[in-house]
């Protein structure tokens, strides 16, 4: 199968495992192993071996299972629910701003995915071909799409043919291909992968530009109110951006243990590029010939990736309640001469009543496991809320309530215990978020200078920096914070195939960022800066 974790240079190693901060293959094979850790659990620290730890909390979570093609994956439920929540989340916002969902075919000739040279050009190293049928090969090989702009537009151009036609907003649910050459990792970096791809038409500029915006925000909604993971919302250098559109927004999320950024969610103004390209025109209600205003956005699986990498623990998954398949787990507490029946009686009790509140619960009565092996099992998992309910519980009419995220515990009465749990579980996501916001916003630091900017990135940090936004600098900094990363361990070069690099890039001109004074130069160029952006070394 597949390689696992895929790397994360850790940044900043805590006690436990000595990190290699260079190359792109992180820590060492042995690196932040736990003493006489259980099997059956997540066998290394986070801080230690933050590859290792990955891959083990995904499979032993039974979120993932891995498969016989490289960068292919199974979801299994545990995952896949969470996509679904991901999915009804988003599907309802889109919704309410008029955009409908469809479903168009996953392959593509030749000639139509050619059509725009530039956009071609960024996705032909990853796409994957289809050639034969059968014994006998096809006439002319058909591609399975990296993305569906060329599959779409040639059915806009049908489609539009007065002002009256638009807006056209369209989006689909999906799979994607793209056959990538660097070491695939779970989530982040998969050769098929699940995503919705909005595209849509507009008769005015204005109208597609406030468009843009009101997606990104949807984004980050599913990323800081769904997940409880903070992103940063900007917007893409043009080296950077989308190939073969004007610009493009993204909201950009950060990794504390892997000292990295990653791309959380992309929403793109296309401009006219397109329409040019397939001959989509429409008549105006001024009687004249227009090229309609385009965008394309998307979201993909990769969220969930995100959310196992800030929120995880050395135990395993930390669920945000709100997309928690399970928000608690009831684990009665048996012992001799205890009567199981009505033990077992009132945890059922205690589960209607907190379904009844609208929480999502679970009784684990499984008489083969222990206790202690159901909490390490349910941690694992990252349920929010463990109920514990032993016989002096049952005596008192209350039961234990542990909170996976700080491990605090709460003796509560069952008359107000559906209550007390569908508040905890509000708070819990609500802190979830602080606490990484409070995480994230300590990892961003300012630099003016290229030697204060090379050592807050050395420290896993993301630096904002003044910057003159001229492309071959930006090529600049990538090269030169490569070269001496790679120096400064003492090493000659990286893996090609590394699923992360040291090179250093832009993620976005932040929309909200500190004043900018006359006259700042840039810290690359000596140049006057233009804006403040923020770079990082990124997955």
């Amino acid at each position: 199968g597949g390689g696992g974790g895929g790397g994360g240079s850790a940044a900043k190693p805590k006690e436990g495992g000595k990190a290699k901060a260079a190359g792109g293959g992180g820590p060492t094979k042995g690196a932040g192993k736990k003493e006489n850790a259980s099997e059956k659990g997540i066998e290394y620290t986070k801080a230690g071996n933050l590859p290792k730890w990955y891959e083990q909390v995904i499979v032993k979570s039974e979120m993932i299972e891995f498969y016989d093609i490289s960068g292919c994956y199974i979801l299994r439920p545990w995952s896949f629910s969470i996509w679904e929540a991901i999915k009804d989340f988003l599907d309802a916002k889109i919704k309410t701003v008029g955009v409908t969902n469809c479903y168009f075919p996953m392959f593509v000739s030749e000639a139509k995915l050619q059509a725009e040279k530039d956009h071609i050009e960024d996705f032909a190293p990853e796409v994957a071909w289809v050639t034969k049928s059968g014994d006998g090969d096809l006439n002319e090989p058909i591609a399975i799409r990296p993305t569906s702009e060329t599959i779409m537009y040639p059915a806009f151009r049908s489609w539009i043919h007065s002002h009256r036609d638009l807006p056209i907003k369209l989006n689909q649910w999906c799979n994607v291909v793209r056959w990538e050459f660097k070491h695939p990792t779970p989530f982040l970096r998969t050769r098929e992968f699940l995503w919705q791809e909005g595209h849509t038409a507009h008769a005015t500029k204005e109208e597609a530009d406030v468009e843009v915006l009101q997606i990104l925000e949807f984004y980050a909604a599913v990323y800081e109110e769904l997940l409880a993971v903070p992103v940063i919302k900007g917007r893409k250098t043009e080296k950077e951006k989308f190939a073969g559109g004007d610009y493009t927004t993204t909201v950009e999320a950060f990794i504390p243990a892997a000292g990295r950024a990653i791309q959380g969610a992309t929403s793109h103004g296309l401009g006219q590029n397109f329409g040019k390209m397939f001959r989509i025109e429409f008549e105006g209600a001024d009687g004249k010939k227009a090229i309609p205003w385009q965008n394309s956005w998307g979201l993909t699986t990769r969220t969930l990736g995100v959310m196992v990498m800030v929120h995880g623990d050395d135990k395993g998954l930390v669920l945000p309640p709100r997309v928690a398949p399970l928000q608690a787990v009831i684990v009665p507490i048996t012992m001799k001469d205890v009567d199981e029946g009505a033990q077992l009686k009132t945890c059922g009790e205690i589960a209607a009543a907190l379904r009844e509140a609208g929480v999502r619960v679970h009784v684990d009565d499984r008489s083969n496991y222990n206790p202690g092996w159901k909490y390490s099992y349910w941690e694992l998992k990252g349920v929010p809320l463990r109920l514990e309910l032993g016989p002096k519980d049952m005596a008192k009419q209350q039961i234990r309530v542990v909170r996976r995220d700080t491990n605090d515990k709460e003796d509560v009465p069952l008359s107000i215990l559906p209550q007390k749990a569908a508040l905890l579980l509000v708070q819990m996501q609500h802190e979830m978020l602080a606490r990484a916001r409070q995480t994230r916003d300590s990892y961003v630091a300012q630099a003016l200078t290229w030697e204060d900017f090379m050592a807050k990135i050395g420290a896993g940090n993301l630096v904002l920096t003044p910057y003159c936004n001229e492309k071959e600098f930006e090529e600049l900094v990538k090269k030169r914070s490569k070269e001496e990363a790679l120096a400064a361990a003492g090493e000659e070069a990286e893996d090609d195939r590394a699923a992360i690099s040291l090179a250093v890039k832009t993620l976005c001109i932040p929309y909200e960022a500190p004043p900018l004074p006359d006259g700042t130069p840039c810290f690359i160029s000596g140049k006057p800066a233009v804006c403040w952006t923020l770079w990082g070394r990124s997955y």
